[in-house]
Order: C-alpha cells, then sequence, then structure tokens
C-alpha cells in the first residue's frame, strides 16, 4: 500500500515537471487574449491576442437604445487565432507541456441556447439575429425588466436582493426576460441560457448539454442569484410571477457552481486540433475578467483590487463570518466562492470609466473626421490622420490638465453608463455643472477624470463606512499603466498608495492561476499566486496638500448627485 502511495506521488511529480505550462485566455469586451505561463515561476511563455472581426465593424449593435450583442462566431474564430498563435510564439516545446488551460470572459454576457448548449446564433435562419445572440455585459435594453426583478425579488420572504442589491439590466434575468417579450422566434427555440464563460468552458470540454454543464460560482452567485441562504436560485415560483419561461431556465440550472478552479474536463480531440494543444489537456472553470485580474493582480482579504479599464470594477475577498451584519447591498455584491474558493467575493464597480474619457475623444475628434471626409484627401490618409490625431489627443489633454490651477466650480458627474453603485440605476445620466465660456478642453478633461475618481472615493467610503477592512489598494488595467495623470488625481482624492500592477495581461494571468490550481500544479490559489503573481513597484502616493481641496470638490459631487439623482444617496 505505502509503496504504490510513493509510487503515484511519483508520477505526479513527473508529470507536473513534464507539464508545467498552463494558459489563461481573456475575452475582454473587444478582443481576446491567451497567454501561456510556466507555472513554476510565473514566466510568460507566448502571448498573443485577436479582435473580433463582426463587433470591429459595430454590427448587431444599437448605442442608441443601448444594445450590445457579440456573435459567438466572434468568440470562436478570435479564439483559434490568439491561442494557436501563442503556441506557435511558444514553440513545440513549450506547448506540448501545457497542462490545462483556463477561460475569463465579460459577464453578465448570456446567451440563448437550444437543448444540445448550441447558441441560437450558430444555427440556420437565426444567424443575424441580434436577440439570438450574446447580450454584452453593458447592454442596457432591459432596463424596464430589471426594475420588476427587483420589485418581485424584494418582495416577501426570503428577500433575494440582500446580497446584491437592486437587479440590473446588465444581468442575467433582466436580459432573458427583455428578449423573450421582444423576440417569440427566441423564446420558441431557446431552451435555456449560458454566460458566455460557461459556455466556453463548456464547449471545450464537451460538457455543452445544459443539465450537465458546468456553472461558474461567480456568474451564478452576482447575476443569477444563487445563494446557500436559500439552496440556489430563486425559488422557481418567485421567477414564474414573472414569466413561466423563467421557471423552465431554473430547472435546466440543476449543476451547482462550481469555483473557476474546478476541473470541467479535459479538450474534446478538435478542440485540441483546432488549438494546438495536448489531447490531455485539462479544461477549468471559467470566470469573469475582473475576478480574474483581480487573482492575477494578488488579491486577499484586506486588499482591494481595481480593474479601470472601459468600466472600473473593485473587488475584494472576505470570510462569511467577518461579514455577518454588514449589510451594504446598495454598495457591493457578495457571492460565495465568486474570486477565490473558501471566501465570499465582493464586487462593486463603476459602470463607465475609460469610456468617459473615450466619450470625450469622440467628441473632439469629430471636427476632424468631418472636416476630412469633405477634404478630398484618399481614405487611406484620411484614417492615418485620425489615427495619429487620436493617438495624441487624450495624452495632450492630460498634460495640459495637470498643469492648470484648481477648479472647484467645475464639476461633473461619472455616469455616463447609468451607475452601478450605490444605488444601482442603469437610467442614471451624467452632468456637468459650472460650465462657462472660459471653461477649455484641457478643463473639461480634469473635471472628467476627477469626476471618475469621485465614483471610486464613494465606493472606499461606503465600504469602509459598513466595516469592510482595506489596507491596501491594487490597481490594474490599461488605464492604470498608461495614464499616470488619472492615477495620481485617484490617489490625491483617496489620500491612499495607489499600487499598479506591473502585469499587462492580469486577467489572463488569473486565468492561468486558476487552471495551474485546476491541474493540481499548486493546492490552492494562494500558493499558485506567492509563486506566479509579479511584485508591484509602480506606487502613487497621495500628495497631502490636495486633499482639503479635493474634500471640498468631492461634497461638491455629492450634492450634484442628489439634485440629479431623486433616490437616497447620502454624501
Amino acid at each position: 500500500m505505502l509503496r504504490s502511495i510513493r509510487q503515484e506521488a511519483t508520477r505526479m511529480g513527473n508529470w507536473k515537471k513534464q507539464m508545467e505550462y498552463v494558459v489563461g485566455v481573456d475575452f475582454g469586451s473587444d478582443s481576446v487574449r491567451a497567454v501561456i505561463v510556466r507555472a513554476s515561476d510565473g514566466q510568460v511563455a507566448a502571448e498573443a491576442a485577436a479582435a473580433y472581426p463582426r463587433w470591429a465593424q459595430g454590427l448587431y449593435c444599437d448605442p442608441g437604445i443601448r444594445q450590445f450583442r457579440q456573435h459567438p462566431q466572434d468568440y470562436l474564430e478570435a479564439l483559434c487565432a490568439c491561442v494557436t498563435e501563442a503556441c506557435a510564439a511558444a514553440g513545440e516545446t513549450v506547448s506540448s507541456r501545457i497542462a490545462a488551460l483556463s477561460i475569463d470572459t465579460t459577464g453578465s454576457t448570456p446567451c440563448p441556447v437550444d437543448r444540445a448548449g448550441t447558441p441560437l446564433a450558430l444555427l440556420p435562419g437565426f444567424e443575424e439575429n441580434p436577440n439570438a445572440m450574446f447580450h454584452l455585459w453593458k447592454d442596457h435594453t432591459a432596463g424596464t425588466e430589471a426594475a420588476e426583478i427587483t420589485a418581485c425579488f424584494s418582495a416577501g420572504t426570503p428577500d433575494y436582493t440582500v446580497y446584491q442589491g437592486p437587479y440590473s439590466s446588465e444581468w442575467y434575468w433582466a436580459k432573458i426576460l427583455h428578449t423573450i417579450r421582444q423576440d417569440p422566434a427566441v423564446r420558441a427555440v431557446a431552451y435555456t441560457w449560458v454566460e458566455h464563460c460557461d459556455w466556453m468552458a463548456n464547449l471545450l470540454a464537451g460538457r455543452t448539454r445544459p443539465e450537465l454543464a458546468y456553472r461558474c460560482a461567480c456568474a451564478a452567485g452576482h447575476k443569477a442569484y444563487w445563494h446557500t441562504a436559500w439552496g440556489g436560485l430563486p425559488a422557481k415560483e418567485r421567477l414564474a410571477q414573472l414569466d413561466p419561461y423563467l421557471a423552465q431556465v431554473h430547472d435546466t440550472f440543476i449543476q451547482p457552481p462550481e469555483p473557476c478552479t474546478a476541473v470541467v474536463g479535459t479538450i474534446t480531440q478538435e478542440w485540441a486540433q483546432r488549438l494546438h494543444l495536448p489531447a490531455q489537456t485539462l479544461i477549468c472553470g471559467g470566470s469573469f475578467d475582473a475576478h480574474a485580474g483581480a487573482v492575477g493582480a494578488g488579491v486577499c482579504a484586506g486588499t482591494m483590487v481595481v480593474n479601470i479599464g472601459t468600466s472600473a470594477v473593485n473587488m475584494m475577498v472576505e470570510c462569511a463570518d467577518a461579514l455577518r451584519g454588514t449589510g451594504f447591498a446598495e454598495l457591493a455584491g457578495q457571492a460565495e466562492n465568486s474570486i477565490l474558493p473558501g471566501y465570499v467575493g465582493i464586487e462593486t464597480s463603476q459602470s463607465a470609466f475609460g469610456d468617459t474619457y473615450a466619450w470625450l475623444k469622440r467628441l473632439l475628434l469629430w471636427p476632424l473626421e468631418s472636416l476630412l471626409a469633405g477634404s478630398g484627401l484618399p481614405q487611406e490618409q484620411q484614417n492615418a490622420l485620425t489615427q495619429q490625431a487620436g493617438q495624441q489627443l487624450l495624452p495632450l489633454l492630460e498634460q495640459s490638465a495637470k498643469a492648470l490651477p484648481p477648479q472647484p466650480e467645475l464639476v461633473a458627474l461619472d455616469w455616463f453608463n447609468g451607475r452601478r453603485y450605490p444605488y444601482n440605476n442603469d437610467q442614471a445620466s451624467s452632468a456637468v455643472c459650472g460650465l462657462d465660456l472660459s471653461v477649455s478642453a484641457p478643463a473639461l478633461c480634469r473635471a472628467l477624470v476627477e469626476a471618475t475618481a469621485y465614483g471610486q472615493r464613494r465606493i472606499v467610503t461606503g465600504l469602509t463606512e459598513h466595516g469592510i477592512r482595506i489596507d491596501r489598494i491594487v490597481a490594474v488595467g490599461g488605464i492604470a499603466q498608461k495614464s499616470p495623470f488619472v492615477m495620481q488625481t485617484l490617489s490625491d482624492v483617496l489620500q491612499r498608495p495607489i499600487t499598479v500592477s506591473p502585469v499587462s495581461q492580469t486577467c489572463a494571468l488569473g486565468a492561468a492561476i486558476y487552471a495551474s490550481v485546476g491541474a493540481g500544479l499548486y493546492a490552492n490559489v494562494e500558493q499558485a499566486q506567492a509563486a506566479i503573481c509579479r511584485p508591484c513597484r509602480t506606487i502613487y502616493q497621495p500628495d497631502p496638500a490636495a486633499a482639503a481641496y479635493h474634500a471640498q470638490k468631492y461634497q461638491r459631487y455629492c450634492e450634484l448627485c442628489r439634485k440629479i439623482d431623486a433616490s437616497s444617496f447620502p454624501g
């Protein structure tokens, strides 16, 4: 007996030495990225990225009604492109030693599927139907339905909003309810709905049948309101009050949600060939991109990781016992096993962060684009000039904004894509107060940067007021790495040090960490983080001289919030 145990230990040790690489795949809003990582020390062997071709053309989207849909074929084509490119760059010696792969995606990004788990947009007759595609996280077409769900979920016992707060149009049940009301054809064929992260993991492992499919804890908990307190999803009787179809979806959710480190299965022969991966590659659980990014940045109890990109997502983990009696559902959502297995994941966010600056960029580039369109210049030259101006515009604005004197009267809100927290309101809109003829483009830029920082201050203040310990703040994402002006402003507003992760693909790295644990290369995520995560070197220190200015202006921000939004918004 002892001999057999030793033999098995030796075999596993040899396997770990041989199969020492893992793959993390990160599906963002615009593209997918893959990294191949050596699990022993976090060394990146290769990485690659691929854009979504249909999304890049603006297909299936209507910003006027806040409709943002993505075709599953975009995901499949981009996945094949970036993983095969990464494997080719790493070489056969590395790619043949890949033990496991894990995927993260945006969320909530669900899609209707048939009984086999196939997205409807991949079926004849639905190929060009946006309702048959994945509903991207920032799709806000379901505002009416979200309000109905909030009223239904909060009525009676139990109150299903107690851990997540009011329901959002960005989330699972709202998007389903809206779509089946709008499109009878989809309703008739859609057996159930799956999140993007779950679909990808199940597809690669050949586990697509909905009743047998893997469900990740973060999507189930934060977006579908699964919780052990009421034994799973909200009761199907309560869902049926909204629409009997939702009860049908409830009944297909058979497998209990699992952590992101769970093994979904072994890659299918077809997908091993398509992705140029070993036939024995394990497919580990899917997750949301921000959660994976938090893991890649070293999240632990007391550390808040802020993923600053198109939106900003704040993530923490805490023991369940430490959260008892801290009711803060209006500020942040709580879900079991959603970021780190064994912990409660805490998530809060701003709907627009980088998107706010992107709006300003589009606004200021419009005259140039319009003038060039009537200039008679070749289209290639027009595109080159527009691209050059676009690349230089925001850095130039930030440089000029930094040199401006304080402007306490010019106050903006960060609600350019609704407001998530506090007091979730998808229909909330932004405002700028204090405009006059002296306001320049750099001054407006500075006001918008301050607005996004004040939104972060409200989140941090709200959590600490509810007893949540925040010892350290780590920032990840493109803006954190590329904009010193934004990060210094954030540090000054919070009057806290802000540490910036040195890893450019933090989400993909977090997915790779999940894969390394799922493959058995590490006993838990904490051990994997210690070996794989990179130490942070860039730290923004708050300027004490700026504290009084921002404290005063933050109060004006809160006053403007109260004036614009009729809902309760304590300052």
